[in-house]
């Protein structure tokens, strides 16, 4: 069975960044995935009156967003399909307009369809964090976050953060399709940011990925008043591992979302790709 990879392209009021079409297509060819990607433009309701066009001219304005907004969605879906045809990967492109309010929503339900979505991630770019929350915790997909400068040739090792919680069980079951015969995994644990039911859990999740054939090791790591999020993504970094897994705390209700310290401070800086489960 084929893996099957979604990749949400927002166009506004921020658009992804073209690194987003490499990226996207070099992890569908280091997975032997397929390829769908959406570009997610703007449909703004008429709210025109007299008053508006003398002064402001807004159904103009309307008008040059929203054929902004599908000028940059196409050029990313053609950035996808080029990339793709030349690295042989399978790719098919879509595009939807919705309300500007609705954006994450839409991407949120078209992943529910797709093994693994991919989102590009921009420093200071709004618009994609507020998709890649949408997507996290309203597709019931677990998803990966691609920085504009990730390295997704060969995710040879791979680092876990691993507390023993539900949460990060869940990410762990997600991650399996990167772990494979001669992947390396280093599993995280943090001991001074919260108490743990057990001290020895990262040995223990250790014990059972080599007992499934994983070339796996337990790491302990002190945050050291440093945000647990710097903390985990530095200490992967400085193993050599090409992709963090973790699980995705927080809930959404009403597009407002509550966010646990370690999501929160990956999706404030993102260092490296990062697997995040919900």
């Amino acid at each position: 069975m084929t893996l099957q990879l979604f990749v949400p392209l927002v166009t506004y009021p921020e658009s992804n960044a073209d690194a987003i079409a490499a990226s996207a297509v070099s992890l569908a060819a280091s997975l032997g995935g397929d390829l769908h990607a959406l570009a997610v433009n703007v449909d703004i309701p008429n709210v025109s009156n007299a008053m508006s066009r003398l002064l402001l001219d807004l159904p103009e304005m309307v008008r040059q967003a929203e054929g902004t907004s599908r000028g940059r969605g196409k050029h990313l879906l053609a950035a996808i399909s080029e990339k793709a045809a030349a690295a042989g990967v399978k790719a098919t492109t879509e595009e939807l307009a919705t309300a500007p309010t609705m954006l994450g929503e839409r991407a949120a339900e078209h992943a529910r369809y797709y093994d693994l979505s991919l989102i590009g991630w921009e420093a200071g770019n709004t618009t994609s964090r507020e998709t890649a929350e949408a997507v996290i915790f309203g597709s019931g997909r677990p998803a990966v976050l691609l920085p504009e400068l990730a390295d997704l040739a060969a995710l040879d090792h791979v680092a876990i953060a691993w507390d023993g919680s539900r949460v990060a069980a869940r990410a762990v079951a997600d991650a399996r399709i990167f772990l494979r015969d001669g992947t390396r995994v280093s599993v995280l644990t943090v001991h001074d940011e919260k108490p743990l039911e057990q001290k020895d859990v990262g040995d223990r999740l250790a014990a059972a990925l080599r007992g499934r054939g994983l070339d796996a090791s337990a790491v302990a790591i002190n945050a050291q008043d440093c945000p647990i999020a710097e903390t985990l993504q530095e200490a992967a970094i400085e193993r050599g591992c090409k992709l963090l897994v973790m699980g995705g705390y927080g809930h959404s209700r009403m597009r407002d979302f509550v966010l646990g310290g370690a999501t929160q401070g990956v999706l404030d800086s993102l260092l490296l790709p990062v697997l995040l489960s919900h």
